[in-house]
């Protein structure tokens, strides 16, 4: 394996400090991913530096001159603190005619806008759930008629489920106006309604560009739901460790799905993973619903790589370890070609 120098891109917050790895778990739960990536890198043998990045793209560009390096590793999900920026600091790397991990901006755009994702795939004939748009400037949201309760309301663009709660799912017209108004008003973002589906949720990691791999499908479960409450990954879900053990959170290996169906969920997500233009990795998360029908809910482009989540158990599933994962997302991103490097 080729030693390489690698650039390790993080926000500046989460830059782990000198002495991380001697910290215990508890103290580096915030920079876990950034701290796991670096060491591991190191571990096989790469030559790797870390960049916090904060607002400014100057000490980017500097540090790209200053260590030339072969590739950069892009673990970032926002800029300026704005999620849709993530597609421009990557632009900003194709401009630099710097190698990088992840996903190329075309795809992160289009799959960071779950409006137009839908519609994309919706034009794909992937199926998605019915849905409806409300813009940021919409007075009070009513139901298409197309459409029944209950639905699940959703920021068009943010990450991490943010906005997301068990009072998501809504079942009258008031409660769908309320919850949009909610939404509006504390995230400043457009909403995408869509008809929830009661059912298994699925995830499908994918990694490549041309060619794709994908790990097996992964599902999630609730051990100790409260009655009442719907089985969603909602933010406290994602973030609260505590929480998570409260409900019994579980990830795994599907089980009990016949082969067929199985190639099927595959196929669907590697057609998403092509629909949408995406590169490097992703995972597309899907429902399937109670008569077996499945349906593409979103796709993340540069998901969580700390060990524990769903990219990397199903890669480790499949035979491929933390430092064999990462260093195929490396040689991934040295083997993309945006338009600088295409004869």
């Amino acid at each position: 394996m080729r030693k390489l120098r690698v650039l390790v891109a993080m926000h500046e917050e989460l830059v782990p400090p000198p002495d991380a790895e001697k910290l215990p778990a508890s103290a580096t739960w915030d920079y876990q991913m950034e701290l796991d990536v670096v060491r591991t890198l190191r571990d096989l043998g790469h030559e790797v530096t870390t960049l916090g990045v904060g607002e400014e793209l100057r000490p980017v560009r500097d540090a790209i001159a200053e260590q030339k390096p072969q590739v950069l590793f892009n673990i970032l999900s926002w800029f300026h603190g704005v999620v849709a920026y993530e597609a421009h600091f990557v632009s900003f790397l194709e401009l630099c005619k710097q190698p990088y991990t992840g996903c190329n901006p075309r795809g992160i755009t289009l799959a960071g806008d779950k409006a137009l994702s839908k519609q994309i795939l919706t034009w794909h004939r992937i199926p998605v759930p019915a849905f409806a748009v409300f813009p940021l400037r919409t007075r009070k949201a009513k139901l298409p008629r197309r459409m029944t309760f209950p639905v699940i309301v959703k920021s068009a663009i943010e990450h991490g489920s943010a906005g997301i709660a068990q009072a998501s799912v809504v079942r009258t017209d008031d409660e769908l106006a309320e919850r949009v108004a909610f939404l509006h008003r504390t995230l400043q973002t457009d909403v995408v309604v869509e008809q929830f589906l009661a059912g298994r949720e699925f995830t499908v990691s994918v990694l490549g560009n041309e060619r794709l791999e994908t790990f097996p499908i992964w599902e999630l479960w609730f051990d100790k739901l409260p009655e009442g409450n719907e089985p969603i990954a909602t933010a406290r879900v994602k973030w609260d460790v505590d929480y998570q053990k409260h409900v019994g959170l579980r990830t795994g290996r599907a089980r009990d799905l016949p082969a067929d169906v199985e190639e099927r969920i595959h196929a669907i997500a590697r057609r998403t993973y092509r629909a949408l233009h995406l590169s490097g990795y992703a995972r597309i998360d899907l429902r399937m619903d109670a008569e077996g029908r499945v349906y593409v809910i979103e796709a993340n482009v540069n998901n969580d790589l700390t060990p524990g989540e769903d990219f990397p158990d199903s890669a480790a599933s499949a035979g491929v370890d933390y430092p064999q994962l990462l260093q195929r997302i490396v040689s991934t991103g040295l083997a993309y070609k945006p338009a600088w490097k295409v004869e």
